[in-house]
């Protein structure tokens, strides 16, 4: 087991109060394989530096969490297929 952590940058047309909500949906995929989730922090919209997808806002979240390699992998690969996702970045913490 490695940790992880996450950050999520979901579309600003996206409620605010759903995005806990969307992210814990994604977030399954880890506790069903057996990881564990440490932290959770929602820090709300915030300004992009550049646009993406012609957003110039986005609602930001970051996910601590435990899990296998593999577990990593589905889990950006699931976030990389939804449209609510703009942007994710998946980082190995005890590298």
């Amino acid at each position: 087991m490695r940790q992880y952590e996450l950050m999520v940058i979901f579309d600003p047309e996206l409620d605010e109060r759903s995005v806990p909500e969307t992210l814990d949906k994604f977030l399954t995929v880890i506790t069903k394989d057996g990881g564990t989730i440490d932290n959770i922090d929602h820090w709300g919209r915030r300004r992009l530096s550049y646009e993406i997808k012609k957003k110039a806002e986005g609602t930001y979240a970051v996910a601590t969490f435990t899990c296998e390699p593999a577990t990593s992998k589905e889990l950006d690969r699931q976030l990389g297929l939804n449209e609510q996702v703009l942007r994710t970045k998946l980082l190995r913490t005890n590298a």
